[in-house]
């Protein structure tokens, strides 16, 4: 299968890799043409993933046209802030018998939509069964090391699912397939937030309690939102849900849950997302999930606070001690 992937950071790279060790014709795109120049003379991703070679059916380009016009299958690995400005440059492409697979996680900061929304919105003859989403717990650093990792693949469309199942699985990516593409997005982008929580928590120097009750508590939260959204509860206990939150929240890979680390010894944001040369994905969704959740009715105080740790300037030891003398609940409600 011809196979092209928008967007050369750590995560695309390694799924281009994958994908052609697997024997499909890929086409990389980088958004720079000298970065894919440089891409594409080297063999590697010196800058986001060193050390994994390309193999020689993996090419490199530029041209955004014509990486997408010969693939019977797209994958978006774009942050996801971008997702919309990359589509909006492809609107005009016949996309007809073409999957459009999204890997970024996240929630649109103006909009509050998922990213499959997005998709539909920017590429208006795309059709629902069209699109899926490859989430799941799965660092790049790992799997490019061809280490063991699971993931779902989603879709409205099972034959979709099923249709990026196929491409994607090798004897050490696993991939399942799920349905119930609202539920796997919202918990796939929800859980950086919560990463950024725990990370909060090792930069204040907690434990393992803290540790446990950030988790339990941010997937109560990550359930009230998507089940509000439409989503299957049991979702909530795959891949997407509570696999990627673990994963994400106590992992050194974790770029989210560096940026709350630093955030709880006491550093300022701008300071640390000037140092780091990959994207916490977190830090803007938090914008879009406070703003989502208002809007719905949906009470989600852990997100609330990563969101005024971040962009308020709260102090963390503040909004830990208001998190805790919150007004005592039953554990369901």
């Amino acid at each position: 299968m011809k196979i092209t992937v928008l967007g050369a950071g750590s995560w695309g790279t390694t799924l281009a890799v994958l994908l052609a060790e697997k024997g499909h014709e890929v086409r990389l795109w980088a958004h720079r043409p000298e970065f894919a120049a440089a891409l594409e003379s080297d063999r590697e991703n010196k800058r986001y993933l060193s050390g994994t070679r390309f193999p020689d059916n993996l090419h490199v380009v530029a041209d955004l046209h014509d990486a997408v016009r010969p693939a019977a299958m797209v994958v978006t690995a774009v942050p996801s802030h971008a997702l919309r400005e990359t589509m909006q440059a492809i609107a005009g492409l016949p996309l007809d018998g073409k999957i459009i697979v999204n890997v970024a996680k996240g929630i649109e900061r103006e909009t509050g939509k998922r990213m499959s929304e997005v998709l539909l919105e920017t590429l208006p003859t795309l059709k629902p069964e069209q699109v899926a989403a490859l989430y799941g717990p799965s660092h790049a650093e790992e799997v490019a090391r061809r280490q063991p990792t699971t993931v779902v693949a989603c879709s409205v469309s099972e034959k979709t699912a099923l249709l990026v199942q196929e491409a994607f699985h090798t004897q050490t990516f696993r991939v399942y397939v799920n349905t119930d593409l609202v539920g796997v997005e919202i918990a796939g982008s929800v859980k950086n937030i919560i990463a950024i929580a725990a990370g909060i928590s090792d930069g204040l120097g907690f434990g393992d309690n803290a540790k446990a009750a950030i988790i339990t508590r941010g997937l109560a939260e990550i359930s009230r939102l998507s089940e509000k959204l439409g989503a299957d509860p049991l979702t909530m206990s795959g891949l997407s849900g509570i696999g990627d939150l673990v994963v994400t929240c106590l992992s050194r890979h974790s770029r989210n849950r560096h940026v709350g680390e630093q955030i709880g010894k006491g550093r300022k944001l701008d300071d640390i997302l000037g140092e780091m040369n990959m994207i916490a994905e977190g830090v803007l969704t938090s914008k879009a999930v406070v703003r989502l959740a208002e809007r719905l009715g949906v009470e989600m105080p852990i997100s609330r606070a990563v969101y005024e740790m971040l962009f308020e300037n709260k102090p963390a030891q503040q909004a830990i001690l208001d998190l805790m003398t919150r007004d005592p609940k039953p554990e369901k409600y």
